[in-house]
């Protein structure tokens, strides 16, 4: 039988440029009436083809309730949580909100958020772990429960934010944090960190306390990470613009400033403008693209100077997922989370070289950033795409057209894009490698502007409005990672099939009234190739989400297509950020802001404490590998 005697849903399963397997099916679901088949066939396709080899746990219910909920024969241990004190001599946590910026300085900072896991050579039960600490809720940090009204307010939440790197060691089976060790530090909104890459003293980058435009106070609103293989790690400068503001309430923003949703009265209600000037654009117009970019750490050398990566461009980063192409050069794909942006991806110029620290320190100041770019104008969930070089002077980046050189068009990433016409996605979060054939996954978490605001429908983020979200999923050609070409298919379109049977809104066929979620967000593989999804959406439990509950972290079978629920968080959550111990008999996971809007006393359940962002550690109860 040739590929033309095949039926659709035969080829589908067959094709192995389809990435073989359920997932493809899933995808073609949604486009009922019109397209392939109906969700029905496909989900009994799906079905018959879905008892997974890699999870050995039930599908868990939806929940509501203040706890963590896990399979049965698993339980939680919280590592850590804001407050927590770092040192032998940091002042120890109060429920009140009264310590100052002093004391949060030597404390565990607010909203954890990636993470990964540092093996310690030589000692399996040691380990490092960095952190991220993402932004501040102000009703819980502050005593007074408002947005800053001063300066200390200002600084308190400064050192509230960025990294925590800790020290962990593992005691009859149980990870736990080790106080006073002297690599627990905190890397926050007001520390030097130097500047490399091609933007390395740009005009762009100097302000009046830094002429030269090559040290930058501070990281912070940090999201996801990455972890380098030579053993560093990657914190990602997400939602930066923030944190500014301006003092001139009719100061007309430029397009750039625009471009990057800068608003006069600052985003969620910071006022960080009011207090530090550094933040206020009307006198520091520079300051605002000094931030937005990777930032290396390195974990074991407390005394290190983290270093601003710029030749990965500046935008809203999710994470940094790190793979190797066919010729050992390191790739590094990455999200910018808004509305309509781009999924990019950085080739080093130079091979990583095992065991040669010195070789691989500066691997990610040269190379070259590209953007995605699509084929998706057709009628099913797949199709084709390229990358395209984002490189001073090549592909209408010129000086003609506003990129004078390759800082600016670094600086100017988000324009660079646009001008070379990448696809606008569905705000892409987190990118997941499969360890196992190379496959890469992106999770497009939802998009209210989809259908209007110039992002037309198209094939890949197929639905106006978009409350659900999507997982994208390409393979490049050859699969090699340096690759210029790929196909990529959605992998699972989340949706509410109880709320929306028969219409795009019920999703894809591997999603059912038992494991629906919405916003998938935090995207990850353990080494068995299981993949975790973790969603950061709506928890209202009613309307559009009746039925999903908390927010979640889900399991899936990449091959087979097939999705179980896992765990649910506690109320207000979200759940983000994972890691995993080398054995796989423990599963790092970050419980970001519960109690927001009300609801939880998480994690300490005692009258009158606040509910506190923390790091827990899942195992199993007969010592196994998780989610086997």
């Amino acid at each position: 039988m040739n590929d033309n005697q095949l039926t659709d849903m035969e080829r589908l399963v067959l094709s192995r440029r389809r990435f073989i397997g359920a997932g493809a099916l899933a995808g073609a679901a949604l486009f009922l009436g019109g397209g392939l088949l109906g969700r029905s066939a496909l989900a009994n396709a799906i079905n018959a083809i879905s008892v997974s080899p890699l999870m050995g746990f039930a599908n868990l219910p939806a929940s509501t309730a203040d706890t963590i909920t896990l399979p049965p024969g698993y339980q939680f241990d919280v590592l850590i949580s804001w407050g927590q004190p770092l040192h032998a001599d940091s002042t120890p946590y109060r429920g009140d909100g009264s310590h100052n910026a002093a004391e949060q300085l030597g404390q565990f900072g607010e909203n954890n958020d990636g993470m990964s896991f540092f093996p310690w050579p030589g000692e399996p039960d040691r380990a490092l772990m960095a952190i991220n600490n993402e932004y501040s809720n102000y009703g819980y940090l502050l005593a007074h429960g408002q947005p800053p009204q001063s300066l200390e307010d200002v600084r308190k939440a400064q050192a509230a934010v960025g990294v925590t790197v800790i020290e962990v060691r593992r005691n009859n089976g149980a990870w736990q944090f080790v106080q006073a060790s002297r690599y627990n530090r905190r890397i926050h909104a007001n520390l030097p960190i130097a500047v490399g890459g091609p933007a390395r003293g740009h005009e762009l980058l100097k302000t009046a306390t830094d002429p030269l435009g090559i040290e930058v106070l501070g990281t912070f609103q940090n999201c996801a990470n990455g972890m380098t293989p030579w053993g560093t790690y990657l914190t990602c400068e997400e939602n930066f613009s923030d944190c500014f503001g301006s003092s001139d309430a009719n100061l007309a923003l430029s397009a750039d400033q625009k471009r990057y949703s800068v608003q006069h009265a600052g985003a969620s209600d910071n006022r960080w403008h009011l207090y530090d000037e550094r933040f206020d654009i009307a006198r520091h117009p520079n300051e605002l693209n000094r931030h937005g970019w990777v930032t290396e750490i390195d974990p074991f050398d407390p005394s290190s100077t983290p270093i601003k990566r710029t030749a990965l461009g500046r935008f809203k980063h999710e994470n940094a997922a790190i793979t190797t192409s066919r010729d050992g050069r390191v790739v590094v794909y990455m999200g910018d989370d808004e509305r309509g942006e781009f999924i990019y991806k950085f080739v080093s110029r130079d091979r990583f070289k095992a065991n040669d620290t010195a070789a691989n320190r500066h691997l990610l100041d040269h190379g070259t950033l590209y953007v995605a770019k699509l084929d998706a104008s057709g009628d099913q969930p797949r199709g084709q795409g390229r990358w395209v070089e984002l490189t001073a002077g090549k592909n209408g980046l010129t000086a003609a057209n506003g990129f004078s050189d390759q800082g600016n068009v670094l600086i100017r990433t988000r324009q660079a894009a646009s001008h070379v016409g990448a696809t606008r996605m569905d705000r892409p979060e987190w990118i997941a490698v499969s360890p196992k054939d190379g496959q890469v996954y992106c999770t497009l978490t939802n998009n209210s502007k989809r259908g209007s605001e110039g992002q037309p429908v198209d094939a890949a983020n197929p639905r106006e409005n978009n409350l659900y979200g999507q997982i994208l999923r390409w393979r490049e050609n050859a699969d090699d990672a340096a690759a210029l070409q790929f196909d990529w298919d959605l992998y699972v379109v989340a949706g509410n099939p109880d709320v929306h049977p028969g219409s795009a809104n019920a999703g894809s066929a591997n999603v059912n009234a038992e494991n629906m979620f919405n916003s998938p967000d935090g995207l990850a593989f353990d080494a068995d190739g299981r993949l975790w999804i973790q969603t950061d959406g709506n928890y209202s439990n009613s309307g559009d989400f009746a039925g999903m509950g908390n927010n979640q972290m889900l399991c899936a079978d990449p091959v087979s297509g097939e999705i179980r629920r896992f765990m649910v968080g506690p109320p207000g959550c979200e759940v983000t950020g994972v890691s995993f111990a080398p054995d796989q008999r423990a599963m790092f996971i970050g419980i970001q802001h519960p109690g927001e809007g009300g609801g939880s006393s998480f994690p300490d359940h005692q009258a009158g404490m606040r509910p506190r962002s923390s790091v827990v550690v899942i195992r199993r109860e007969d010592g196994g590998v998780i989610g086997a």
